[in-house]
């Protein structure tokens, strides 16, 4: 281990961004007038209402009902979009019935929508006494609770929208929150941005956090064929680190780590510390339109065994379509952040459900981690100001004298590609 990291810093909250909110982004006359609203739209449908409630989020207010005995769930879930309908409203979504509550949920934006800062979900309780090995603060609820997960345990996650929704706030949240709790022995990143400019920031941080070819001038892979030449790297990686599993009796990384850092796995034998790696696509359909199995066959090999060596995907999309997000990724990949997006069949492709088109946009968006239930979440934001503020400190910081480099090997390609 490099003697420098110990005089690593994590990067002090104080680089963030502290905005003043509004505190009266929903007044009571608010919450009269759409409960009544509520009321008269139900009413229409001839579903009673024996109790009405509502929950004050930061861009949304969850209003829970509780109907009259007479009323079947199934009733309101077949008039479901008739009743949104009536509404007349952008961003109205119904949840019939709330799981674990037993009521029905009418969710309805606010008229005075908040900001979530990166500075409330990092700073807050539940994400600085979090143990979890990958901890993710990626926004709050509509009980403005911080949701915070654990990117081992997602193990890989998709994000989808339309354009402008919030996808690229959703990777800067992420990659900040990991920046924020891990240090460069412990971590390294791998980004995939044909666009060229989105994640242009974490060049600060090239060798801290990167990991690049041996032979590519800059950590932050742009050209297709470097991204086919860098998926099979991981592959090798990937192999190489399972090799080592096996040689030292541990069925994955954590109990590795531990015993080398125990002292029980010698040096000289070809053991080393192994730091996660967190592999962030953006744009995925830029890359799978052009090299199609090239990056769909690595993708889902590394999605279906990387986890267990510390390797982890994050893919981005703004085109949720079945040519993209195939049967063979969507398999591999149970941990979904949907944005807003333009048709139902888009929703139907990322979420095997309805309810991305009833978004309102502006990091208004959808997440299940791990199979689990999809909630409804306001995705804090990272100004580029913050994130190039905290890029600079922890470059600043000359802990490694190089970057990460991944294994070099040969990609077999079809005869005549480039």
């Amino acid at each position: 281990m490099n003697d420098l990291l110990n005089n690593y810093h994590l990067p002090p909250i104080d680089l963030l961004n502290d905005y003043k909110q509004d505190d009266s982004a929903v007044t009571e006359e608010d919450l009269i007038a759409n409960k009544n609203r509520i009321l008269e739209v139900l009413d229409m449908f001839k579903i009673g209402v024996d109790k009405i409630s509502a929950t004050v989020g930061p861009t949304v207010t969850l209003y829970e009902i509780v109907p009259t005995n007479d009323v079947k769930i199934s009733e309101i879930n077949n008039l479901r979009e008739d009743i949104e309908f009536g509404f007349a409203e952008l961003g109205v979504r119904i949840i019939a019935p709330i799981p674990g509550r037993g009521t029905i949920g009418i969710e309805m934006p606010n008229r005075k929508p908040q900001t979530v800062t990166l500075r409330s979900v990092i700073g807050s309780k539940r994400f600085q006494e979090s143990d979890f090995e990958l901890p993710v603060a990626i926004g709050k609820t509509i009980d403005n609770e911080t949701v915070v997960f654990d990117l081992t345990k997602a193990p890989h996650l998709i994000l989808a929208g339309a354009v402008g929704q919030g996808k690229t706030v959703a990777i800067n949240t992420i990659l900040m929150s990991l920046l924020y709790k891990k240090t460069p022995e412990q971590l390294k990143i791998v980004l995939f941005d044909p666009k060229r400019m989105e994640l242009s920031p974490y060049k600060l941080v090239e060798k801290q956090f990167l990991a690049k070819l041996p032979d590519d001038e800059t950590a932050i892979v742009t050209d297709r064929w470097k991204a086919a030449d860098t998926m099979q790297s991981l592959l090798f990686e990937m192999n190489s680190r399972y090799n080592l599993l096996q040689k030292s009796f541990c069925r994955n990384i954590k109990e590795y780590n531990e015993k080398f850092v125990c002292g029980q796995l010698d040096p000289s034998n070809g053991y080393g510390y192994m730091p996660y790696i967190v592999v962030v696509i953006d744009e995925f359909s830029d890359l799978i339109m052009t090299l199609e199995k090239d990056i769909e066959m690595p993708v889902a090999r590394l999605a279906q065994l990387g986890d267990a060596v510390g390797i982890h995907l994050i893919i981005a999309t703004q085109r949720p379509t079945n040519n993209v997000l195939t049967g063979l990724i969507k398999a591999n990949f149970p941990s979904r952040v949907v944005f807003k997006v333009l048709s139902n069949m888009d929703s139907l492709t990322v979420l095997d459900a309805s309810g991305a088109t009833q978004l309102i946009g502006r990091g208004d968006m959808l997440i299940s981690v791990g199979c689990n239930v999809l909630t409804r979440v306001q995705c804090a934001f990272a100004d580029a100001a913050e994130i190039k503020q905290v890029a600079e400190y922890i470059g600043s910081q000359q802990v490694c004298e190089s970057t990460f480099t991944l294994p070099k090997c040969e990609t077999n390609r079809v005869d005549g590609e480039e």
